[in-house]
């Protein structure tokens, strides 16, 4: 099922019509777009919360179970730019279709697996198919509005990953807890049924703009903007992670909240995140760089407030509700700041910011957890947090001598 999202009205008093229902539809798309990066979210995430129930199941140990949020990681950084690259020449909204297949087959292999392996392979299949679903999604979100609304649609996406920090990963975490691991996987699977139908049926086909081919779409990489603009997405994003990996003894250790307190501040993380989303979205339709330096600077600057903040109760719940606003609030100017960058190859570009996006999830609690391990406290998470930001917000600033600001 297709829609002419840009067909004109055919007559004056039509035209209300024409734009209403127009607008319904870009809405609804929208929403089964944004419900795919949920699903996806969802599935990153929730695991760690089972890891536990996993590792007593399938007869592991943690610290192997732990490798089942690494390899997703992995298949992320490496699946988004592959099977990309594979469906080049596929329409846009066949080619969700496919990744959204893959995914349920994924996640039913795991749900199914009868050892860790099976497991562990059926994670990063599901890796594959969600990374490279999450930028081409973006990319069909920015295709089916008008120019001056790209980055609010791109917003509206992502906000299906925050709403998996919300809603998805505490309540997978608890059906996990009550019925068994297996019972989360086989929920997300069906939430990947549900998905590809709402494609099938909401999502129209994009009116795609001249195709170079896979040929054309790697040609753009040999700009060194669309170089900075990824690097800036790993280093503005690495903050975000680096802190959150950490919040636990962070909240407990240094901040004396009793442990069964940090899930509703994770879960107050969330709520920032819902909030700095869209907004980011509407200030970047607006302004993009200005909202893409104020948000890394934000990030940076929220990080050495965090250093006061968790010596008190009361600043830190503050701090962190605002930590979870500014840091979600760089993902849309990134996004669209490299679809900028890499015009006539979006859809390439889009999937490997996705991979900018999970070298940053890996990169930056690395970082912390080196510096932990030579004896340092947890705030050193925070000075790391704000220095990758700092570099993040060089990257994006820098240009070279005679490129257009905009």
């Amino acid at each position: 099922m297709t829609h002419d999202l840009s067909a004109p009205p055919t007559s004056e008093s039509a035209a209300p019509l024409t734009r209403t229902s127009a607008h319904r539809g870009a809405a609804t798309a929208l929403f089964a777009l944004a419900l795919g990066a949920f699903a996806v979210g969802t599935t990153e995430v929730v695991i760690a919360g089972l890891l536990p129930g996993i590792a007593d199941d399938l007869a592991v140990s943690l610290p192997t179970a732990g490798l089942l949020v690494s390899g997703y990681a992995f298949g992320m950084v490496v699946g988004a730019p592959l099977l990309t690259v594979l469906g080049t020449r596929v329409p846009r909204k066949r080619l969700l279709l496919w990744l959204v297949a893959l995914f349920v087959a994924a996640s039913l292999l795991s749900a199914l697996a009868p050892g860790y392996g099976v497991l562990l392979a059926g994670r990063v299949l599901s890796a594959l198919a969600g990374g490279a679903y999450v930028g081409i999604a973006a990319v069909v979100a920015a295709g089916i509005v008008t120019p001056e609304r790209k980055a609010t649609t791109i917003a509206m996406v992502f906000m299906g990953l925050s709403l998996a920090n919300v809603l998805g990963v505490p309540g997978g975490t608890a059906l996990g807890q009550a019925l068994g691991w297996r019972a989360t996987v086989w929920a997300v699977t069906a939430l990947g049924v549900l998905l590809f139908v709402a494609l099938a049926f909401l999502v129209p086909q994009v009116a795609l703009a001249q195709r170079n081919g896979l040929r054309g779409e790697l040609t753009v990489f040999r700009r060194g903007e669309v170089w900075r603009a990824l690097a800036a997405t790993a280093f503005g994003w690495a903050p975000f992670l680096t802190v959150l990996t950490y919040i636990s003894p962070l909240l407990t250790e240094v901040t004396g909240f009793a442990e069964r307190t940090v899930p509703l501040l994770l879960v107050l993380i969330g709520v920032g995140m819902v909030i700095g989303t869209p907004l980011a979205g509407r200030l970047a339709d607006r302004a993009l760089l200005p909202t893409l330096y104020g948000s890394l600077a934000a990030v940076a600057a929220m990080s050495l407030l965090l250093l006061a903040a968790v010596h008190s109760k009361p600043a830190a719940i503050v701090g962190f509700l605002l930590f979870g606003l500014v840091g979600a609030a760089v993902i849309p100017p990134l996004q669209t700041r490299v679809l900028a960058t890499a015009h006539g190859a979006d859809q390439l570009a889009s999937a490997a910011n996705i991979s900018a996006f999970n070298i940053g999830n890996a990169g930056g609690p690395l970082l912390a957890g080196a510096a932990l391990s030579t004896g340092a406290d947890y705030t050193a998470s925070l000075w790391i947090a704000a220095a990758l930001g700092a570099v993040g917000l060089t990257l994006a600033a820098a240009r070279r001598p005679g490129t257009p600001r905009a």
